[in-house]
């Protein structure tokens, strides 16, 4: 059963805090905006950004009869940013597909997994700290996740694949980093099916003429006057036939201002940017990997975030980062330096690059900052997973809608095959990857292993000893190896048992073959951190107070508040967070603007 209303363990007041951070930015507003000429402004509201959060806030905008302009530096090829290429995955609590799957989930366990995971510890109760606003976003998203998120976009035709997901189980205490429970639905269409309902929101808005497209549109500056927002500035760039994701012309044909009383920040992060990831790279994770594949295509290079800074907005948590520790090199790739991430069930096995085992909780699909920290402390830019055919027919998936055309086309008789074949994504990674081995032996696996990296790091006689330790465990049902443990306590779960768990067997069991060994890259993805934003959305300046005029959502804002994930994401929280930071900003900003 959905929840339109606040559920239980939803207090009134965090129920009136997103409502009155919202009529306070009306209020504000009021007093704040400097008066035009109604022909002097292009726009009541300008969007810079047109990805999923963009969208969002640009669809509540005109819904409002709001006139929107929404600008990226992108073709129209790319609207929808990163969601398109995205799995789709979404966080609920409590949702009928995990009651179907026999799942029990509540709001205060969700909280509780929620806290444990992100580790607010920035002056949460000082309104100066930069965990301040992060902590009422991280209560206002688990709340509208146990609450109205999925109604809301079941209304607008969004489904879900029937399974729900385990993602980032966690670092083994109920109290600390994970999903005590699976949450991670994956959007029936993945990330298209996402964007589509906001994108047919805005295109009508267009059509009406409510809202107008500038792509090719490159913001260089936000335009204030008196302290207050009153516009933007840019260069205007060739027009470009460059697919989705395909890198575009930087080449400049004009230049651009255009006035508003109101700009929505919605640039995306740094992801492709490695000079600024390697920057704000924390200490707490080790040495900034030399050599790092790229999850995000090309134009996710953070550049709004100086601007906006200059425009007097505050950025924290920068150092807060999400990064893979799974990717693969894309044999076909899109974007330059195009990686893939493995999703992988439980059960492959996990070395260094010098092929020793990691220990708990480097465990594939359990916490994966810890890894990361794991694999830079080794001293290397990799790690190995060495596993079977039996477990990557099962249990491994790939990140990004291009790489699940059956969930992505909504091909049913596509999507059964799993059961009894491969998926077609993995075979052709298997034989065309830079990144696999594939042996009958495990002499020959190492032999392989130490040619695909040319450093012969990889002793036989040691890896041979580690596997078959594990291997021994496998004889009774319970254990003293904490990967065994979570192997046994997937099947235990029905989703996992149908569809993301091979049964227990032992890695050198010949019938389980032949013998894998991936190479897994750290994969760039997403920033945590970013422009501090109140539940309306304003950006708020280094005094606390809100930069007049000025919003922000989506990734920008570390989705929402400057950082709402704190130093870990429980995963689904990515295109939710967009979802629900852009609808927030969206709404706020109508209601500034209202005549």
């Amino acid at each position: 059963m959905d929840h339109p209303i606040a559920p239980a363990g939803i207090t009134r007041r965090r129920a009136l805090t997103v409502t009155g951070g919202m009529l306070a930015g009306a209020a504000l507003a009021t007093h704040a905006f400097p008066a035009f000429a109604g022909e002097s402004q292009d726009a009541d509201a300008i969007v810079v950004g047109h990805g999923l959060a963009g969208l969002v806030a640009t669809a509540e905008l005109a819904a409002a009869g709001r006139k929107v302009l929404l600008l990226d530096q992108e073709p129209e090829a790319s609207l929808g940013g990163q969601a398109f290429w995205s799995f789709g995955g979404l966080f609920f609590v409590d949702s009928e597909e995990q009651r179907l799957m026999g799942v029990k989930d509540t709001h205060d366990l969700a909280w509780q997994d929620w806290l444990g995971s992100a580790g607010f510890d920035r002056g949460v109760a000082d309104p100066a700290g930069q965990d301040h606003w992060a902590y009422k976003w991280a209560e206002a998203y688990v709340d509208f996740a146990s609450g109205e998120k999925r109604s809301w976009l079941a209304g607008l035709g969004v489904q879900w694949f029937p399974i729900v997901g385990w993602a980032e189980r966690g670092g083994g205490l109920a109290d600390g980093h994970g999903n005590s429970v699976p949450r991670f639905h994956v959007t029936w269409g993945t990330g298209p099916a996402v964007v589509e309902p906001f994108e047919k929101k805005v295109r009508a808005a267009v059509a009406s003429g409510k809202a107008g497209f500038r792509f090719r549109h490159r913001v260089d500056g936000i335009v204030t006057t008196g302290g207050a927002v009153t516009g933007v500035r840019g260069a205007v760039l060739e027009p470009s036939t460059a697919a989705r994701g395909k890198p575009s012309s930087r080449t400049v044909i004009g230049e651009f201002e255009l006035r508003a009383p109101v700009v929505v920040v919605t640039s995306g992060g740094i992801g492709a940017n490695h000079d600024l990831v390697r920057q704000n790279w924390p200490a707490r994770l080790g040495t900034p990997p030399k050599t790092m594949i790229t999850g995000v295509p090309a134009h996710v290079d953070g550049r709004m975030l100086a601007i906006t800074e200059r425009a007097g907005g505050r950025i924290v948590n920068p150092d807060r980062m999400w990064h893979y520790t799974e990717g693969l090199r894309n044999y076909d790739p899109i974007w330059p330096g195009h990686g893939i991430r493995i999703l992988p069930g439980p059960s492959s096995m996990w070395f260094d690059a010098t092929g020793k085992r990691f220990g708990t909780p480097d465990i594939p699909g359990y916490d994966t900052l810890h890894t990361l920290g794991s694999i830079t402390a080794s001293g290397y830019d990799y790690s190995w997973f060495v596993t079977t055919q039996k477990i990557i027919a099962k249990e491994f998936a790939l990140s990004g809608s291009e790489q699940n055309p059956d969930l992505t086309n909504k091909n049913v008789w596509q999507l059964l095959s799993r059961i009894w074949q491969t998926p077609e994504p993995i075979e052709k990674f298997k034989k065309n990857g830079a990144d696999f081995v594939v042996a009958t032996t495990l002499s020959e696996l190492v032999a392989g292993m130490n040619k695909l990296t040319g450093d012969n790091l990889i002793d036989l006689a040691r890896l041979k000893a580690q596997i078959e330790a594990r291997d021994r465990e496998m004889d009774n049902p319970y254990t003293k190896d904490v990967q065994v443990m979570g192997i046994r306590n997937a099947l235990s779960y029905i989703g996992d048992s149908l569809s993301r768990t091979a049964p227990a067997h032992r890695i050198l069991d010949p019938s389980a073959g032949p013998l894998i060994a991936v190479r897994l890259n750290v994969l760039t993805r997403k920033t945590l951190g970013g422009l501090q934003t109140d539940l309306s959305g304003r950006v708020l300046g280094a005094s606390g107070e809100p930069v007049p005029g000025l919003y922000a959502a989506g990734e920008v804002a570390g989705f929402g508040g400057g950082g709402v994930h704190g130093y870990r994401s429980l995963e689904g929280t990515f295109l939710g967070g967009c979802l629900f930071s852009g609808r927030q900003a969206g709404r706020a900003a109508a209601a500034a603007t209202a005549t």
